[in-house]
């Protein structure tokens, strides 16, 4: 079952090649961090801040592909923890309503759900291990 979560830091180092985001359970109090790379992160938080670059980057540009073909991103979920190694998905409703889900890496799938402002969903399973 999933929880729905809430991007509650992001920890950019100018010094490292890796960065860490937060997320924090929205009706309860667990959060966990996920390592993700530089460019992620950058994204993430340009996005928040609300600063849009002239161009497209590469999350603004697929979530403009999916909308521009009928599809709707519907949310992004975190679903397995494997060997340290996080899973997730991203949930797309198409033009003709069928809903897939579409494999990614959590900081892709996180960075096109705050692109495209939709919830951020961890299973449960992934949490109990985590926290």
């Amino acid at each position: 079952m999933p929880v729905r979560m809430e991007l509650n830091k992001i920890i950019i180092s100018e010094l490292a090649d890796q960065q860490v985001i937060v997320l924090r359970e929205i009706d309860g109090e667990r959060t966990f961090p996920i390592v993700i790379g530089t460019g992620e992160a950058v994204a993430i938080s340009r996005r928040l801040k609300g600063d849009v670059p002239a161009r497209p980057m590469t999350h603004e540009l697929l979530a403009d592909v999916i909308d521009k073909l009928g599809g709707e991103v519907t949310r992004v979920e975190i679903t397995d923890l494997q060997q340290h190694t996080f899973f997730a998905r991203i949930h797309i409703r198409r033009a003709d309503g069928e809903e897939i889900s579409i494999d990614s890496r959590p900081s892709d799938a996180i960075a096109i759900g705050i692109a495209t402002q939709v919830p951020i969903d961890v299973n449960e399973s992934v949490l109990s291990e985590v926290c």
